[in-house]
């Protein structure tokens, strides 16, 4: 594995940066976990399309990911998460989430089911403390695989197409589903877009090796390398929540209680209390009955995006704000994700406003545009879950 700093840009090289500079014509990169990673490749219009429109190829090697392996390794991961992990099987693999023992969120992530006792954890921050204290007297093995793990996102209308023209066989993979394709790589069907779509897994000094693959076979099928910009967009349509945006985690946080319950972020479906106990089971049980605001995906009216907006109720009191929104360029709709106080979340949520601003012609100017909330993901394509998938 050869890791290597950019003096440029004072970040460390991923495993196909090379692959990534040679197509990068904004030369728009951003620091991703300490990774020199592509905010924008191209365009974030046409990377944005590909990916709901023919596939897009995006480098995930930044994330954090753990192996946890051993006889208790389920019961460590039950201490540490608020699901069930017991109820994942074997190829299988989850979305959880995590607290502190004041019920806050920690983080969110993938856990992988490798066999009965191995497991994977992905994230987006550093958790390597955090096991080690849930692991402390129990008969487990935990690795930080972060550097010697590599991920790439493979998402779009013919990424089944695009594996089966690799020579991939993944037709039999349901949602969630993940399976060794051959020895070194492992392929799931999971991802950060909401449309169908896989991740493929392998040593880190092989990612290029496969990168090629990949990109060899998609030539006649769209494919095209994307930066996170276009990502952004996509998980958002799908009500997908990003850490340090949609909620901060509660380590991360300066201030007290600026921490958020899985009730506030709407996870609660993600608590098993019946399982025993596990990393702020207690607070939780308090938490569930009084959150203090709640995430609601929402319509906003108009056609202005309203990210980083405040939310009024009736026009006068302020009641929340805004932390993801676009104008969807599929579902054509302006959408966004937004913290409300619970009263007027649960009670009056017609009556909420986003005070908008726009800018023209030099000058700035406010306006009320109306919240209508929405229930479920705002774009979810029968694609996303069908078995086998369409080629196209």
């Amino acid at each position: 594995m050869t890791i290597s700093p950019d003096l440029t840009l004072g970040l460390v090289l991923g495993p196909v940066h090379d692959r990534l500079e040679a197509l990068s014509r904004t030369r728009n990169w951003y620091g991703w976990a300490g990774y020199a990673a592509p905010a924008s490749v191209e365009s974030v219009e046409f990377e944005y399309f590909a990916l709901r429109n023919q596939a897009s190829l995006f480098d995930i090697s930044p994330m954090h990911k753990y192996r946890l392996r051993g006889r208790q390794a389920e019961a460590v991961l039950n201490r540490l998460v608020t699901r069930d992990a017991s109820k994942l099987r074997p190829g299988r693999v989850g979305y959880a989430v995590w607290c502190d023992e004041e019920g806050m969120v920690i983080d969110d992530g993938t856990l992988f089911r490798l066999a009965d006792d191995d497991w994977r954890l992905c994230c987006q921050e550093p958790m390597l403390d955090w096991l080690a204290e849930a692991a402390w007297g129990f008969d487990v093995e935990i690795a930080d695989e972060s550097y010697s793990l590599a991920g790439l996102a493979l998402q779009g209308p013919t990424s089944f197409a695009i594996l089966d023209a690799a020579g991939l066989d993944v037709a039999h993979l349901k949602s969630f589903d993940h399976a060794a394709a051959e020895p070194d790589l492992m392929i799931s069907r999971t991802g950060f877009t909401g449309d169908l779509g896989y991740e493929l897994w392998m040593p880190w000094d092989d990612a290029t090796a496969v990168w090629d693959r990949i990109w060899t076979a998609g030539a006649h099928l769209g494919l095209r390398a994307i930066g996170y910009e276009a990502v952004n967009i996509a998980r958002i349509e799908a009500g997908f929540l990003t850490a340090g945006v949609d909620f901060q985690p509660v380590q991360a946080t300066e201030r007290l209680n600026r921490g958020l319950t899985p009730f506030e972020l709407g996870l609660g479906h993600m608590v098993d209390f019946s399982k025993g106990h596990f990393n702020g089971r207690r607070a939780l049980l308090s938490a569930r009955e009084a959150p203090r605001s709640l995430l609601m995906r929402v319509d906003v009216e108009g056609f202005k995006p309203a990210q980083g907006a405040l939310v009024y109720h009736r026009k006068r009191r302020e009641v929340g704000h805004i932390t993801s929104g676009i104008w969807s360029p599929t579902a054509k709709r302006n959408i966004a994700l937004a913290h409300v106080a619970t009263p007027y979340a649960t009670r009056s949520p017609t009556q909420l406003w986003a005070e908008v601003y726009t800018q023209e012609e030099g000058r700035w100017e406010a306006r009320m545009a109306r919240l209508t909330p929405v229930e479920g993901a705002f774009f979810a394509p029968p694609r996303a879950r069908a078995t086998p998938p369409a080629r196209r």
